[in-house]
């Protein structure tokens, strides 16, 4: 008499397929929210502390505190981001609207470079591809910034009843884990860790330099020093190569155009103080802080573009560093040691 599959197994394997199916139905026609749910978690971590202070320390009612922190949230994130937005879109329309000057320009530049210390830099050819892949990343980030201006208002759309059913929401969440409890607790460990390193660590570390960057370029007279405080800004934000991607051009620049002791001071001050306020901000920031390695950063900043524009700088390298995350939960609750 041949024995008879457990109908047991068979129900739950049915039940995984049928709640897969739904998931991948689901996921695959609401996957632009995907990065919104991702920016309205990291939001809420930030924000959860301060929520509850109001609610249960001053005693406010849950709707005002969470639309206070809502408010505030937005114009301490709007604001600043909207003000380099602006910025750094008229220079791009600038060079829109100028293209061919910009590029005779640039070729001149560097023509004065070759001659006068007899190198090679940029072949005409080199040059020409230069400039269009220059265009292309512009427009290309231009429409991802405006793409994330809305994921922006669907985040704060979802931030809302985080923060209005934050404890509910929470304990279905930990709850609906299909992990053991001290995997949970592990979990909830790293998620806020891995947000408060990402979201905080890596702007903290842009402006820190952009404000070293600022002290050198006022000193030195820098034309239109508050695109390059901007533009140290955000390559301050990158790893490996970092804020020479702004002091180097603005030297190369500044030779260009004869003021040779101007580019000097700026590469050495570059390489010497601010290659240095990098390193003793990084080791604060490992000290206070989860901290980020630089290959994640890297990574996650070019999801995070496509996916986000601008603020993918921050809430890029958090969806890399949950991937990881997930990778070692998984090597946690299943690996089986001998």
């Amino acid at each position: 008499m041949m024995s008879q599959i457990p109908a047991t197994p068979i129900r739950q394997l049915f039940l995984i397929l049928l709640i897969a199916s739904i998931f991948g139905v689901l996921f695959w026609n609401l996957h632009f929210f995907v990065p919104a749910l991702l920016g309205s978690y990291t939001l809420y971590v930030l924000l959860r502390g301060p929520l509850f202070f109001l609610t249960e320390r001053w005693r406010w009612p849950n709707k005002a505190a969470a639309a206070v922190l809502v408010l505030l949230s937005f114009l301490a994130v709007l604001l600043p981001f909207n003000w380099l937005f602006m910025m750094l879109q008229e220079r791009v329309v600038g060079l829109f609207r100028n293209a061919d000057q910009v590029k005779q320009n640039a070729e001149a530049l560097i023509r004065t470079l070759e001659v006068k210390y007899e190198v090679s830099l940029l072949t005409p050819e080199n040059m020409v591809s230069l400039s269009n892949w220059a265009v292309s990343a512009a427009q290309g980030l231009v429409g991802a910034t405006v793409s994330g201006l809305g994921l922006l208002l669907a985040t704060y759309f979802i931030l809302w009843f985080m923060l209005t059913e934050g404890k509910k929401m929470e304990q279905m969440f930990f709850d609906g884990l299909p992990l053991r409890h001290e995997n949970v607790t592990y979990v909830r460990k790293q998620l806020n860790d891995m947000v408060w390193g990402n979201a905080l660590g890596i702007p903290l570390m842009g402006l820190v330099q952009a404000f070293a960057g600022l002290l050198i370029y006022w000193l030195v007279g820098v034309p239109d020093i508050w695109m390059w405080f901007a533009i140290t800004f955000v390559t301050g934000m990158l790893p490996l190569l970092g804020v020479a991607l702004a002091y180097v051009p603005l030297s190369l620049i500044l030779l260009g155009q004869g003021e040779e002791g101007q580019a000097l001071l700026i590469v050495l001050y570059g390489f010497i103080v601010m290659g240095s306020v990098d390193n003793i901000a990084r080791m604060w920031l490992m000290k206070k802080m989860i901290q980020t390695h630089p290959l994640i950063t890297l990574f996650g900043v070019v999801v995070g573009l496509q996916l986000f524009g601008f603020i993918g700088f921050v809430f890029g390298p958090i969806l890399i560093s949950l991937f990881i995350l997930l990778l070692h939960i998984y090597h946690k609750e299943f690996h089986r040691r001998e």
